[in-house]
């Protein structure tokens, strides 16, 4: 049986239309990379709830590495996460109209947690592969950081054999054309296959380093 790579990607929120991050991890769901076969979940940006999915599929699964992605507009290209902190200051609802604001994803717990991904790699094999990206030291404090604390203190909790992280992607120009009207200009954006792409590499990399791991 093939080793299981979990990605994860969002439902639109804050009245978009649609979100590049569950595009994108759609696009890959069956495929097999170097031995390792793409689940692809679909979470809800709603506190509480996005986590209880990606728990359940996490039990379902078993993966090797789970990369959570979620939407970053405005930015212009992939951004590899390194840290989720243990705060929630959400500037907008999420889509079940909670806004929670200055209070800790989970009372009691360290203040963060590092990803356990290969960061530097995936980032140095995008960079060679002509993709934009950076490495990132905030996720946000809204449902992303949210749900990549979660998984982290999880995998920590637990002592999941599992490789971890979270990864923002930017628009895609579907939306940054209809943001363009009201901002006056196009914001950034990423192609949507350039985005498929970047993740596929950052898979590939994330099992390599899973599989050294566990030998």
């Amino acid at each position: 049986m093939a080793d299981a790579i979990l990605l994860t990607g969002f439902e639109p929120f804050g009245g978009e239309r649609i979100n590049p991050s569950w595009l994108a991890v759609s696009a890959l769901d069956g495929e097999v990379l170097g031995g390792a076969r793409v689940f692809a979940q679909k979470l809800p940006c709603v506190f509480g709830r996005a986590e209880a999915v990606l728990f359940e599929a996490i039990e379902a699964i078993r993966p090797l590495a789970v990369i959570a992605t979620g939407q970053a507009g405005g930015s212009d290209s992939i951004e590899i996460e390194r840290v989720a902190i243990n705060w929630i200051d959400a500037k907008i609802p999420d889509e079940l109209g909670q806004q929670p604001i200055d209070c800790p994803v989970i009372p009691g717990a360290p203040a963060a947690y590092f990803s356990t991904l290969p960061l530097r790699s995936i980032f140095e094999h995008l960079t060679k592969a002509g993709i934009p990206a950076r490495l990132s030291m905030s996720a946000g404090t809204f449902v992303c950081n949210s749900l990549f604390y979660h998984l982290m203190h999880r995998v920590h909790s637990l002592s999941l054999p599992i490789l971890a992280g979270f990864i923002h992607v930017p628009f895609v120009e579907e939306q940054a054309a209809h943001h363009a009207a009201r901002l006056q200009k196009k914001p950034p954006f990423m192609r949507l296959d350039q985005i498929i792409c970047a993740l596929r590499i950052a898979s590939e990399i994330s099992h390599k380093a899973a599989l050294a791991n566990r030998w």
